[in-house]
């Protein structure tokens, strides 16, 4: 069993920047790929990044490829999502998610484990 919680999210000015941090509870989070996902009210949640259990092999969606970075820090059972050159259409719920293979997160868009969210609102 994992529990995630995301923080880090906000308000911010297009253009702008903010860390969004995932931290996991029990010793296996290093057993685990990480990913982020993000959903708007009455869209489909859509995947955003996912980084293998090492952390030396990252994926991104094409929509976030350059502005978006992904790291973990496996002492601190900690995985982050660094957000910059925010755009209005990035305003979503995003969601930290925990799996056993990094390509059930990649290929597949699932997730064993999931946060509750964070809100992340880009004004324009």
């Amino acid at each position: 069993q994992v529990q995630l919680v995301e923080s880090g999210g906000g308000l911010v000015q297009t253009g702008g920047s903010l860390r969004l941090s995932c931290a996991a509870s029990g010793r296996t989070f290093r057993s685990y790929a990480m990913g982020w996902f993000r959903q708007v009210p009455g869209k489909e949640r859509e995947f955003v990044a996912a980084i293998n259990l090492s952390g030396s092999t990252t994926y991104y969606a094409e929509a976030v490829k350059g502005r978006f970075t992904i790291s973990r820090d496996n002492a601190k059972n900690t995985v982050y999502l660094r957000m910059n050159s925010l755009k209005p259409e990035d305003t979503a719920v995003y969601y930290c998610a925990a799996a056993a293979e990094f390509q059930r997160l990649t290929c597949y868009r699932l997730g064993d484990y999931w946060g509750q969210g964070t809100q992340v609102t880009v004004s324009s």
